[in-house]
């Protein structure tokens, strides 16, 4: 048994570093369908599961503060990519296509809390709020809010797999749609003149800046001290009710930062996203290293939940694209950009037509800083169930 709490730290971030490296490097498929933050939670919670880990104050106490401490920072750098001023190129028509995606997921959390409550494990809401926070975000939004929640390590794992598995069918079927994209615009009767017009002022950007030792410490160094006063300052705040406390503090004013220092010329510097996924890694090893795996039973109710999830999500756009007149790449690419993030809405945007892969970029920019307060909204509308 671990109980030292350097060697614990030791073994998660090298548990991280195999699992990152091998994701990178590997051909094999495996990858395709079980990410590595997956495997990185999985590995974690197994080496708590069967005591590898001491559930010692100490490393507790360890666990806690480096989380902390990483959390904001990670925030901070992440968000030096999201210039908010490029997000007017999408237009009227592609905003209202995402305003109709968050709104018919928050409906579908909703509507899955209430029909499935009974069968919850306690504090589900919370783990729901968070798993919001990533299908309106990204991953960083997924850990920010169960920083600001503090979801028990056991139902976040619950919320990891829902976001593995219904995430996949997801992406597999929007895919899939692509081929239907002339039938269903005639269908809801949508036209696409608006995206001829985001062809002419988008263009392909090619980032060929590199990485080096001093961006790295600059990076590394401006994200911890805004880390630092970030807590300073949110800790000095009031808590309001169930979900705004000093984290929520914490993690607004980091979020500020991060947006403001995206219109400047430190969002020219190379290695932010780089820097911020290792910090991602060593928070989601920290969080599964207190996770314990003997009540994954309950899992398959989680997965039932977020299928009930995208059902809603489905008929909701579709109910609001017939409204509206929205043609299919606005909806795919806007329900991706949401449940799927960065890492998926420009694939699909590029499916249609390459040129416009930058309006998937620019749509999970967006959600990579309102994921963490839709998650937040989320949690409390189900607190209040």
């Amino acid at each position: 048994m671990i109980q030292d709490t350097f060697l614990y730290l030791s073994v998660l971030i090298a548990l991280a570093a195999v699992i990152a490296w091998s994701e990178k490097t590997s051909s094999s498929k495996f990858f395709k369908y079980v990410p590595g933050i997956v495997l990185l939670y999985i590995g974690a919670a197994l080496l708590r599961t069967f005591g590898i880990f001491g559930d010692t104050e100490p490393i507790s106490e360890t666990n806690s503060n480096l989380r902390g401490i990483l959390l904001p920072a990670m925030i901070v750098l992440m968000l030096l990519n999201c210039d908010l001023r490029k997000l007017k190129k999408l237009g009227p028509k592609m905003l209202l296509g995402y305003g109709t995606a968050v709104v018919s997921i928050i409906a579908g959390f909703t509507i899955a809390f209430l029909i499935f409550s009974s069968w919850y494990a306690p504090d589900t809401w919370k783990a729901f709020g968070a798993l919001a926070g990533s299908w309106t975000g990204g991953s960083a939004n997924l850990v920010a809010v169960q920083g600001v929640l503090n979801v028990p390590e056991n139902i976040f794992g619950y919320v990891l797999i829902m976001d593995t598995v219904n995430y996949s069918v997801w992406v597999m079927f929007m895919f899939w749609l692509v081929p239907f994209a002339a039938k269903f615009n005639r269908w809801t009767g949508a036209k696409t003149d608006h995206l001829d017009k985001i062809q002419v002022e988008l263009e392909n950007e090619t980032d060929d800046r590199r990485i080096g030792f001093p961006q790295m410490m600059l990076l590394l160094g401006l994200g911890l001290l805004i880390s630092a006063v970030s807590i300073n300052l949110g800790e000095k705040l009031p808590e309001l009710g169930t979900v705004i406390n000093a984290t929520t503090w914490t993690i607004t004013i980091a979020s500020a930062v991060g947006l403001l220092l995206a219109m400047t010329p430190v969002s020219k510097i190379a290695g932010s996203l780089d820097i911020a996924n290792v910090m991602l890694y060593i928070i989601i090893a920290l969080i599964a290293s207190q996770a314990d795996f003997t009540q994954l039973f309950q899992a398959p109710i989680y997965i039932l939940s977020g299928f009930v999830i995208m059902a809603v999500h489905l008929i909701v756009m579709l109910l609001l694209a017939k409204l509206f007149k929205l043609d299919l790449f606005t909806l795919g690419i806007a329900s991706l950009a949401n449940i799927g993030g960065m890492a998926s809405a420009p694939i699909l945007a590029g499916t249609y037509n390459r040129s416009l892969i930058p309006v998937g970029v620019l749509m999970a920019l967006a959600g990579s800083f309102l994921g963490t307060y839709f998650g937040l909204l989320v949690a409390q509308i189900l607190s209040l169930l």
